[in-house]
């Protein structure tokens, strides 16, 4: 699975480890996070996320 890096703040969101603060559990690819899911640190949407390569 693919991690993504907010271009707002540069958290990245690793499927890994999932999100503990919005209760998403590890093992969650960043294309199944619900639609209306915040970034943690910054709280813009999945819209500002890129890729990680």
């Amino acid at each position: 699975m693919d991690s993504y890096e907010c271009t707002v703040c540069g958290y990245v969101y690793d499927p890994a480890k999932g999100d503990e603060k919005n209760q998403i559990p590890p093992g969650t690819a960043f294309e199944d996070l619900p639609d209306d899911w915040l970034c943690p640190l910054c709280l813009e949407g999945k819209e500002v996320f890129e890729k990680v390569s």
